[in-house]
Formats: structure tokens, sequence, C-alpha cells
């Protein structure tokens, strides 16, 4: 059997925040079984994945005119159909 190797390239970046922001966070990926990088890393895709929808609905209304409830109703739908729901696993103590 062949194994599939897939090497992800990493960069490493420093930053800051405020301290009890940090407390929050470390307690947050503690309390998920997951490490700091991880935690931070999972939170940055999903504000990405939230800049990348706010853009497409910007070029759909700059196409289409502002979106009707009804259009937003029908689109949340169907994607409900083709999602998959995850939660974080927590760590049992």
């Amino acid at each position: 059997m062949n194994a599939v190797v897939s090497i992800m390239a990493v960069e490493k970046l420093s930053i800051s925040m405020d301290a009890e922001l940090a407390k929050l966070v470390r307690s947050a990926a503690a309390e998920e079984g997951v490490s700091v990088s991880t935690w931070l890393t999972e939170a940055a895709r999903e504000k990405a994945r939230q800049h990348a929808l706010a853009e497409a609905l910007d070029d759909f209304e700059a196409r289409h005119g502002p979106m009707t409830m009804d259009e937003a109703r029908k689109i949340v739908a169907e994607s409900r159909k083709h999602s998959i729901v995850t939660r974080p696993k927590r760590r049992r103590g």
C-alpha cells in the first residue's frame, strides 16, 4: 500500500495581544485539548472565511443589487443541505 504524505508549508508568526485575551486563548485551547497555535490557526481560518464570504456578497450585490431576505434564506437553506457541522473535540477532564 502506498501512503500519500501531504507536506504543508508552515510559516511561524510572532503576535502580540492584550494579556487578558492571551489568557482566554490559552484557556480555550486547553479546554479543547489543542495547542495555542492550532487554536489561533482555526480562529484565523474562520475569520478569513468570513472575509471571503463578505467579498462574495459584495460582488453579488454589485452585479445584482442588494440581496433580499428571500434570496439570503434560499442560499442558507441550499448551503445547509451540503454542509457538515462540526464542533471542536473537548478534552475530558
